[in-house]
């Protein structure tokens, strides 16, 4: 009966030789679909000039982007592929020809970046961390920063959404009252407004009737 119910792809080998024939035909398919990957790998040219300002098009037309992470893109590129001519590849000139051409403007990406981190209740360590992390030259990151009542409109923005303060539970935990005022200098506010914002009193306060 057992002989019956035998698998009928499975000879009736013993059990150690048919494990053997199973491990066996599973490395065997596998070393199959590694070669048969490797045979339809794509081998790519090492880059040219021309290469290069597509790649440099490409990019730009993807992403909002710096002449510093553009240019770091493209010698990564290089780095990658490999470059094809003699002289080595003249990345600042494609970036500068970007740059001339309007794809690429690290004042207007400045601009967007600093305001878009304010509305979402950021101070201006913070921003000035990103502009500095995507390449922006400090005098454009200068021009940009939030002057002192977008910095406070940003703290109310994150003190809210964080329940910070006046707009959260009253906290008379002096630890949980410290772990907040830590979280408002981490978002990059200044002391005293993390100090303004993290020592403010809810207004939904009951007070003791006598």
């Amino acid at each position: 009966m057992l002989q019956n119910k035998r698998s009928k792809w499975l000879p009736a080998f013993p059990v150690s030789l048919r494990t053997v024939i199973f491990t066996q035909s599973r490395a065997t398919v596998a070393q199959s679909w590694r070669m048969s990957s490797n045979r339809h790998t794509k081998i790519r040219k090492p880059l040219d000039p021309d290469a290069l300002n597509r790649l440099a098009l490409h990019y730009v037309g993807r992403y909002a982007t710096t002449c510093a992470k553009l240019a770091t893109y493209l010698r990564r590129k290089v780095q990658e592929r490999g470059w094809a001519e003699d002289s080595p590849a003249d990345i600042d000139a494609v970036v500068a020809r970007c740059a001339a051409l309007g794809y690429v403007d690290d004042r207007a990406f400045a601009e967007t970046r600093a305001a878009s981190l304010a509305r979402r209740g950021y101070g201006m360590r913070r921003i000035g961390a990103a502009l500095q992390f995507a390449g922006i030259a400090r005098d454009i990151a200068a021009d940009v920063m939030p002057d002192d009542a977008m910095a406070l409109k940003a703290a109310e923005t994150y003190a809210r959404r964080k329940r910070i303060g006046a707009y959260g539970p009253v906290i008379s935990d002096p630890k949980l009252r410290q772990r907040q005022f830590s979280a408002m200098l981490r978002a990059g506010h200044s002391f005293d407004l993390a100090k303004l914002f993290t020592s403010a009193v809810s207004d939904n306060t009951e007070s003791d009737d006598n």
